[in-house]
């Protein structure tokens, strides 16, 4: 245990208090937590890189919490109507689907590394910045305007993208 890996611990702590808090309507405070949250994120990166205190415990926890933390708001967020069902669904079955091909890769054997693509990074910038926009603008009664329709197709078109990206890596990768 070192302190990188403890603040991503503390950022798993943060999945259940934000779901939490956009369930009680308490978005502001949501929208705090998220903040902080991607705060820590960085933080304990910038720590891991620059102090050499990167770790293989770190390497499954840290994407695990990122993970955990986007999908359970976009689940919140949807069972609140702040974002449409059909953009968590998106959200949701592309992890599962890499999930899974990864899966199936170590179960024939045929292991495979998944290294993040440049639309991967900003399928999850999208992501990241649509959530906290939601929160933002819901928990502080702030006007989206079309800022809400393009953040929409932004996250979606970026989703399905890096999905199918994805699942062309893997396939090369089984081909081979």
């Amino acid at each position: 245990m070192n302190l990188p890996n403890a603040i991503t611990i503390l950022r798993l702590f943060a999945v259940p208090a934000v779901v939490w808090a956009i369930a009680d309507d308490r978005i502001a405070l949501a929208f705090w937590i998220f903040l902080a949250a991607g705060i820590s994120d960085a933080v304990d990166g910038f720590i891991a890189r620059h102090f050499n205190m990167q770790s293989e415990l770190g390497a499954y926890l840290d994407p695990v919490a990122d993970k955990a933390l986007l999908v359970s708001i976009y689940v919140a967020l949807a069972l609140t109507g702040q974002v449409p069902g059909w953009l968590t669904l998106a959200v949701v079955v592309r992890d599962v689907v890499i999930v899974s091909a990864v899966a199936a890769s170590w179960a024939m054997e045929q292991p495979v590394t998944i290294r993040p693509l440049i639309v991967s990074k900003l399928n999850t910038a999208a992501q990241i910045g649509f959530a906290a926009l939601m929160l933002g603008a819901t928990g502080f009664s702030i006007p989206l305007g079309n800022a809400y329709e393009v953040g929409l197709v932004l996250v979606a078109g970026l989703t399905a993208i890096s999905a199918l990206a994805y699942l062309f890596e893997w396939s090369r990768h089984l081909a081979r």
